[in-house]
C-alpha cells in the first residue's frame, strides 16, 4: 500500500464528462449528477483502510450537503484484480451497508479517474454550480484512524462556502489515502 496526498486545488478547472454504471443498474453521467449549488466527486474503493475509516462521516456529510443543493458521487477506479474487496460486488454490498446516499460508479477503464487526476483513495474534487474545481482537500484530520468526532469538518465546511459563494477557501489541507490501483502497473 503506497500513501500519497493529493496536489494542490487548480481553482476554476472544469469537471471532465463521464458516463459510468452505478450499482444501483443505472447509468451516471456528469450533467445529471451535479446539484444546484455544486458537485462533489469522490474517488474511493472499499478496501482502502482511509476510506473505511471516514465512510461514515462520507455518509453524514453527503446526506447534508444534499440539503444545500450539493450533490455527490462516489467513483471507484481500482483494478478489483488486485483487490476483491473492490469488486462491482463487493461494491454493492459495501453503498448498502453503508446506505449510500450518493450513487456509488465503478469507473472500469480507469479513463475517468485519470481525466481526473485522481491519485488516492480517498480523493476529493468539490466544483461550484459551473463545475469549477474550488476544493481538493482532506475530508478531516482522519487518516487510517478516524478523527475525533469533534474535528473540524474541512470538507463540509469547504463545500457549504462553496454553495453560498461559488468559492473555495484559498487554504486547503490535502487528502491522504492509498494509491489507485491502475491497471498493469
Amino acid at each position: 500500500m503506497v500513501s500519497l496526498q493529493t496536489p494542490v486545488c487548480d481553482f476554476g478547472w472544469k469537471a471532465p464528462d463521464f458516463d459510468l454504471p452505478g450499482v444501483d443498474g443505472k447509468r451516471h453521467l456528469l450533467a445529471d449528477a451535479s446539484g444546484l449549488n455544486g458537485l462533489l466527486v469522490m474517488f474511493i474503493c472499499n478496501h482502502c483502510p482511509y476510506v473505511k475509516a471516514v465512510r461514515d462521516r462520507l455518509v453524514r456529510d453527503c446526506a447534508e450537503l444534499k440539503l444545500h443543493g450539493i450533490n455527490s458521487v462516489a467513483i471507484m477506479s481500482n483494478d478489483p484484480a488486485e483487490y476483491d474487496e473492490d469488486s462491482f460486488d463487493n461494491m454493492k454490498r459495501v453503498a448498502a451497508e453503508f446506505s449510500f446516499p450518493f450513487p456509488y460508479l465503478l469507473d472500469e477503464t480507469q479513463q475517468v479517474a485519470k481525466a481526473y487526476g485522481a491519485v488516492c483513495t480517498p480523493d476529493f474534487f468539490g466544483f461550484n454550480a459551473k463545475l469549477e474545481l474550488q476544493y481538493r482537500g482532506r475530508l478531516d484530520a482522519s487518516r487510517k484512524e478516524a478523527a475525533p468526532m469533534d474535528a473540524r469538518r474541512d470538507l463540509f465546511d469547504a463545500m457549504l462556502q462553496i454553495s453560498e459563494t461559488g468559492r473555495g477557501p484559498a487554504d486547503q489541507i490535502p487528502s491522504m489515502g492509498c494509491s489507485i490501483k491502475w491497471k498493469g502497473e
